[in-house]
């Protein structure tokens, strides 16, 4: 057996949001790796559908609950070595612009999740944190070869939203947690993740969606020149669980490539991958985030000997061959509208 597996061999694991698109994939691979894996989700954007191989062969134990409620937190932890914390009121650009009640829940329910777990004596909280945590002002220039470390999140601090707000907090008070109780912690900032699973509230799901349902005019949010680093979703799980095995101290690190590419630029590859030939309409009204936002991953590289496998080119391939396969037309046109601004 590959060292790195017999780490999670018989270790007890909690994913928090284990039914979400990266929840369920970083549950099969530390199935893989031989944990035990207890899931908690309230299924509000997580699916079962998700969890099918792992609940019909009973290799998880799954709680369909809302960690904010009374107790089930403190019940979720018994026994537990390790959290992932995955489990957050979020969604993509359109829900993270135009709600922000929703995601000042996560103050409290990230608050709830550190404190029970340190109550329980979880020697490690792995929490998934996002590139919203970094300053706007630093990222409104697309001229800019601009990649984004770590260290800019030292202040002065402007974060996205007020999800990007509660990530930030949450990364502080693992920090805290660790020098004041010693709660091994670790912090991963997903940089835009993509692959199967993924939903149409985000921007490379929502592109492939458009060429699915044949729409033309093809709407494009913003005016195109927006830059992204999209991450491929095997990736992310591949650098979590190393930050679960590599950091204990609270540090934060980037997982993302280190690829800039324009949104236009991606819209172009997914229709070419997809035979989908139509007029190009820019939504310039429409939320646009950042838009100047890669990671810088040497970080990741350093402490986790941890660097992304899957080029974007790559990974849309199997991301769009994924979601025609398996995706009813007619469901995705019912859906899609309200999608694209909610969870």
């Amino acid at each position: 057996m590959n060292p790195a597996e017999t780490f999670w061999t018989g270790k007890r694991v909690l994913v928090t949001g284990g039914a979400s698109f990266i929840g369920s994939t970083l549950t099969d691979q530390l199935l893989a790796r031989g944990a035990k894996v207890r899931i908690v989700d309230d299924l509000t954007s997580g699916h079962l559908d998700n969890l099918r191989e792992p609940l019909a062969k009973g290799a998880v134990d799954f709680i369909q609950a809302d960690l904010r409620e009374p107790g089930v937190t403190r019940a979720a932890m018994n026994g537990v070595d390790t959290v992932f914390h995955l489990a957050a009121d979020h969604g993509g650009r359109g829900y993270v612009d135009l709600h922000q009640a929703g995601p000042a829940s996560n103050f409290f329910l990230d608050g709830l999740v550190f404190s029970e777990a340190l109550r329980a004596k979880t020697k490690k909280v792995v929490f998934a944190s996002s590139g919203c945590v970094y300053p706007n002002f630093l990222q409104s220039d697309v001229n800019k070869a601009l990649y984004l470390t770590e260290d800019l999140t030292n202040g002065p601090n402007d974060a996205d939203n007020t999800y990007g707000w509660a990530k930030l907090m949450a990364e502080f008070t693992l920090k805290a947690y660790h020098k004041e109780h010693g709660l091994g912690a670790a912090s991963c900032r997903y940089f835009t993740v993509y692959g199967p699973r993924g939903v149409e509230n985000h921007a490379v799901i929502a592109m492939i969606a458009r060429a699915f349902i044949a729409q033309t005019p093809f709407e494009v949010w913003g005016d195109g020149t927006q830059i992204r680093n999209w991450t491929y979703i095997d990736d992310i799980v591949e650098g979590t669980i190393l930050a679960g095995e590599r950091i204990d101290d609270g540090t934060a690190v980037n997982l993302g490539t280190m690829e800039r590419i324009r949104v236009i630029d991606a819209v172009h590859m997914v229709c070419e991958h997809t035979g989908h030939k139509a007029e190009i309409k820019l939504r310039k009204d429409m939320p646009t985030g950042p838009l100047n936002r890669v990671a810088d991953n040497a970080l990741a590289k350093k402490m986790l000997k941890w660097e992304p496998k899957v080029a974007f080119k790559d990974g849309l391939k199997r991301t769009i061959d994924w979601y025609f396969q398996t995706k009813d037309r007619e469901e995705v046109k019912r859906i899609f509208a309200r999608m694209l601004t909610e969870r």
